[in-house]
């Protein structure tokens, strides 16, 4: 199957193949025992914690017992021990000492959460994903020469936990790169010195200025990011296509937000046929899916890492009587609330994303949302899934191509009127603003039977209103918040005005 690739890719695939054959097979024949064992693990490794002596892990026998016992946490309820954690004190979620946080978005009181990576966890949450994700995109490529050029990764940074010793928080692929393997650090551009920079913008032009010399064959990032990156290096060279630079690049492994609206814009990038494109769900929290099959846009769910899964139906979240489920109960077609406990010491933590499986033999999903990121003011249960579809369906009616959006409700006024209110910052501009809102509309009614009810007759919901951003607006937004590279994110969806307002006012300024 290998026999096109070169050496070096051909070793590194059949090592890989050896590692992983048999026990993905499980994932189809066995799931709900090899969940089941992940659990008993964490559980009979964290017995001596002080978590684990709070709960009884000592005395479980099961996942029932598990379930009875330990509560539904959000990290404000785990925050205290976290907490304590950064500032030296071992064996509190998980056995030992965590040195590493990853710094991620912050919840409603705080700017940043800071969640923890134990050493295992790093490496049986982290790379492992990391490793799969490339033996599936070479078990689907026999002639690819992945490994003859550079990887070409694009992170966040870190910085000194408080004053514990030898202690640091920052963005979790910084955390990542900061710990990789000499072999693969080997091969990886750019610097560690560049990479790790603080200044995203800084970052871009020092990479812009460096790796255009490079052989890279893959590239590794949050969409919305890699393009800024990738724009900037086209402008610096004088190129119009990327495949002028980089001829032997091949794939694109992507995460962090969804790459619907991203898309168009990558395509432009190429002269020619383009390159493939590999989805993940990564997080602080750890990796999760790879897209295992190219012509499947879900996600295979990783079910034998150092994470049990539970879920909510989110028709019942936010409930006191809500009962999670395990992932053997889960069923397709339905959206639920993604609760993981892992050898980082998070245990049945709301992570905040949604899902919706299309598959359980195996199990395969695609991510629908967020828990808060939404917009449900008038019961039209409007999520960041609907959202992405109806920009794709406007952008290929009217042609444009949509950078970056937000989209909030405007509230009922003295005549019971409201409406969704959407900021789009365009790439390519449609010919009529007003036509790109009524295609959305529409697609939006099609997509969600709940929107379209609100919408109809224009009773209780008028039609969505479109505010054209200036060029650099969200870029500029979020440089303001601190928030350039990484993993953070423009919020797609919210239901409140909290996000959009600001980004209003300073689209006003001249």
């Amino acid at each position: 199957m290998a026999s096109g690739m070169d050496c070096k890719t051909r070793l590194f695939y059949i090592v890989l193949r050896l590692l992983r054959k048999g026990a993905v097979r499980r994932y189809t024949t066995d799931p709900e025992g090899v969940q089941r064992r992940v659990l008993r693990y964490l559980v009979r490794r964290s017995a001596r914690t002080e978590w684990g002596r709070r709960y009884g892990y000592a005395g479980m026998k099961s996942y029932e017992d598990f379930a009875k016992a330990v509560p539904v946490c959000t990290y404000e309820e785990l925050k205290g021990d976290i907490e304590r954690m950064r500032h030296g004190a071992g064996s509190v979620l998980w056995p030992g000492k965590v040195r590493w946080f990853a710094k991620s978005s912050g919840t409603t009181a705080d700017k940043s959460k800071f969640i923890p990576v134990s050493r295992r966890g790093l490496f049986m949450l982290h790379y492992r994903g990391g490793m799969d994700n490339v033996y599936f995109y070479l078990r689907q490529n026999p002639s690819s020469r992945l490994m003859h050029g550079k990887a070409m990764i694009l992170g966040g940074s870190h910085a000194p936990n408080y004053n514990t010793a030898n202690s640091f928080v920052g963005d979790v692929s910084a955390v990542m790169m900061e710990n990789l393997p000499g072999f693969i650090n080997a091969s990886r551009v750019p610097s560690k010195e560049i990479a790790l920079m603080a200044d995203f913008a800084q970052k871009r032009e020092a990479m812009a200025r460096t790796i255009s010399k490079e052989d890279v064959t893959n590239i590794s990032g949050v969409p919305s990011w890699m393009l800024s990156v990738l724009t900037r290096m086209m402008e610096v060279t004088g190129r119009e296509y990327l495949d002028d630079i980089w001829p032997n690049l091949e794939v694109f492994f992507h995460g962090g937000v969804a790459f619907t609206p991203y898309r168009e814009q990558y395509r432009r990038l190429f002269r020619g046929a383009g390159i493939q494109y590999r989805e993940t769900y990564n997080a602080s929290e750890g990796f999760f899916g790879v897209q295992d099959d190219p012509s499947d846009s879900s996600m295979l769910l990783m079910i034998d890492y150092d994470c049990f899964y539970e879920f909510i139906p989110m028709s019942e979240f936010g409930r006191a009587d809500a009962r999670p489920v395990p992932l053997w109960e889960v069923a397709t077609g339905v959206d639920y609330a993604v609760l993981i406990s892992t050898s980082c010491g998070l245990w049945r933590y709301i992570i905040g994303d949604t899902v919706r499986f299309t598959s359980v033999k195996p199990y395969k999903f695609v991510i629908t949302g967020r828990t808060k990121h939404f917009i449900n003011a008038f019961g039209e249960e409007l999520i960041v899934d609907n959202a992405d579809k109806g920009i794709a369906a406007a952008c290929e009616a009217t042609g444009a191509v949509v950078r970056d959006y937000t989209a909030a409700p405007v509230f009922m006024d003295s005549s019971a009127r409201c409406r969704h209110q959407w900021l789009i910052e365009f790439a390519v501009q449609p010919a009529s603003a007003e036509e790109f809102a009524r295609v959305l509309d529409e697609a939006l009614q099609h997509i969600n039977s709940d929107y379209e009810a609100k919408r109809r007759d224009d009773i209780t919901l008028q039609r969505l209103e479109l505010v054209v951003a200036r060029e650099g607006l969200f870029e500029e937004w979020m440089a303001s918040r601190g928030k350039l590279g990484g993993q953070n994110k423009v919020p797609r969806l919210s239901n409140s005005r909290g996000f959009i307002e600001p980004l209003l006012e300073l689209n006003s300024r001249i």
